[in-house]
């Protein structure tokens, strides 16, 4: 019978709480500490990280020396699949807020999700992604934000700012004419869509399942720059 084995725990910056890897059997499960809440995330189940950056990346391929941002790291899915889409003069940023999850990734996550931090094209930043953001005005061609469970900030307050109008019209500064911005989350959220729009975006809300064709189903906005 699979249990689940802690291999590792890690606090959360500014948090308070931490996060735990374990290994359940073939797979690897990220919780919260203390078993607070459902699964973060698991390697078995990754549709919705993978189309996270499928749908944003095909959309700008064609461009010279692309160069996308990705807000938060999980467990790799979603840099593994921008890198399959982009082409050998792209750059992939990823900004991951806790120090652990990339250990996590260079280390037992890392196989399973294709070592995408060993791609020369990759580029990890520890480091908040609203900072980045901040910093780097028409500085994108799509950026792609899974750093939370939503609009509504789960594991971080401060990320709530990425989803408020302020930080929506950052993404937009960030962005180069026409690029494209992602978003993940667990579930619908209508003013969310909305707010989308005020912020200028043509904003379209995708349904994708979980795993293949089966399991919980997670919405994507894809948002272009109008």
């Amino acid at each position: 019978m699979k249990r689940f084995v802690l291999l590792d725990t890690t606090p959360i910056p500014d948090n308070g709480g931490a996060l735990c890897l374990f290994e359940y059997g073939e797979d690897f499960v990220i919780k919260f500490e203390g078993g607070r809440g459902n699964q973060l995330m698991n390697t078995r189940m990754h549709g919705s990280e993978d189309a996270l950056a499928e749908i944003p990346c095909k959309r700008v391929a064609g461009r010279p020396q692309v160069r996308v941002l990705i807000g938060g790291l999980g467990m790799g899915f979603t840099l593994a699949a921008a890198l399959r889409h982009l082409g050998k003069d792209a750059e992939v940023q990823v900004a991951e807020l806790v120090p652990g999850v990339i250990e996590w990734n260079h280390g037992p996550l890392g196989e399973k999700s294709g070592y995408p931090l060993r791609d020369p094209r990759s580029k990890v930043l520890n480091d908040d992604v609203a900072a980045i953001l901040k910093a780097g005005p028409g500085a994108f061609d799509a950026i792609m934000l899974d750093v939370d469970n939503g609009p509504e900030g789960l594991t971080q307050k401060s990320n709530s700012w990425l989803y408020s109008m302020e930080g929506l019209r950052t993404c937009a500064k960030a962005l180069r004419k026409g690029g494209v911005l992602a978003v993940w989350s667990a579930s619908a959220d209508r003013q969310f869509s909305e707010r989308l729009s005020r912020a200028g975006f043509k904003a379209e809300e995708v349904q994708v399942f979980a795993h293949g064709n089966r399991g919980p189903r997670h919405t994507i906005w894809i948002a272009s720059k109008l």
